[in-house]
């Protein structure tokens, strides 16, 4: 090979290089990113229409979210299965559910899509999990990164989420197992960011005037009580933490329920502890739903069940380590 020749071959692997290297400089930090995410769902005005699947369950759902100076709101509405509407606020979640002429409304709560309830920063919970840009892909007729949150230990989750490249906004996620599983996902078919919503966009459609309104008011002044007695998990992984505690009623009992809610800033799992109106002779029991896990066990007075998407284990052992004392 002559000078000139390889002066020229060296100036095209040199080029090449250089071409690759800016292309990977061009790629963005995988926390910045879902940092920019979460104000995206909160901050832009969006409709669109996603299919969320859970196990062998398969829906499709509207959405239509509004951020003004008051905060954000937003509207579900079930275009499968049976006709259902949720309208929520920073304060509230309306429940309308027109088969059982029935409208629950409840204190609003971390809700399903998952860029609704990252911690800000991200940063907060790099201690548990790792992050990282694996890809680019093609979702809703959008460019998308793809970012993997990969769990440092067995007891949660990991996740995989495409980001829309422009507007930031969620459009695909997957949640998966230790073995890379999809055990639930939720993906855009149609998304649109738009400059204004129409509050008419955001009232219910449901005619509700003979239904009836359950008001499952929560009670956030926890009190235990005039026995004093308060419950708390003795064990949970690294870096889980109450977040919530509260009474409120359920459907199963006529006492109000105490629900504790732990999360590690993403993952999060609910313990309900129900007094029982009789001896129970069940010892414990298990379910799992996609990645929804619980676990119940039982004393004599008491039902303790644990709720979440984390593993069969985590439920178990937290509610196994669930322990009465008082105040």
């Amino acid at each position: 090979m002559n000078y000139q020749s390889s002066f020229i071959l060296l100036v095209f692997l040199f080029g090449s290089v250089s071409a690759v290297y800016a292309e990977a400089e061009a790629y963005p930090d995988p926390q910045v990113l879902i940092d920019e995410m979460s104000k995206a769902s909160r901050d832009l005005n969006y409709d669109g229409v996603f299919v969320y699947t859970l196990g062998k369950q398969m829906d499709t759902m509207r959405i239509i979210h509004k951020a003004d100076v008051y905060g954000s709101s937003e509207r579900l509405i079930a275009l499968t299965g049976y006709a259902r509407e949720v309208i929520r606020d920073k304060d509230q979640v309306r429940c309308f559910f027109p088969e059982k002429k029935a409208v629950v409304v409840e204190k609003s709560r971390l809700r399903k899509l998952i860029s609704n309830h990252l911690p800000n920063p991200i940063s907060a919970i790099s201690e548990f999990y790792i992050f990282e840009l694996v890809g680019e892909d093609r979702i809703a007729g959008l460019d998308a990164w793809i970012v993997n949150i990969r769990p440092i230990d067995k007891y949660r989750y990991g996740y995989q989420l495409w980001i829309d490249k422009k507007f930031k906004l969620l459009l695909k996620s997957e949640l998966k197992n230790q073995l890379g599983v999809t055990l639930e996902q939720m993906m855009f078919a149609q998304l649109n960011v738009l400059d204004k919503i129409d509050d008419a966009l955001l009232r219910p459609t449901t005619a509700s005037k003979d239904f009836i309104w359950y008001h499952n008011q929560t009670d956030d002044h926890f009190d235990a009580g005039e026995s004093g007695i308060q419950w708390k998990a003795t064990w949970m992984p690294a870096g889980f933490m109450m977040s919530e505690r509260s009474k409120e009623p359920m459907t199963t009992s006529r006492m109000p329920v105490e629900h504790l809610i732990y999360t590690d800033g993403l993952a999060m799992v609910s313990i309900y502890v129900e007094k029982l109106t009789e001896r129970a002779d069940v010892f414990a029991k298990s379910a799992s739903f996609g990645g929804v896990n619980t676990h119940a066990v039982y004393t004599q007075e008491y039902q303790i069940t644990a709720i979440g998407e984390v593993p069969k284990a985590t439920v178990k052992l937290m509610a196994d380590s669930v322990k009465s004392y008082h105040r």
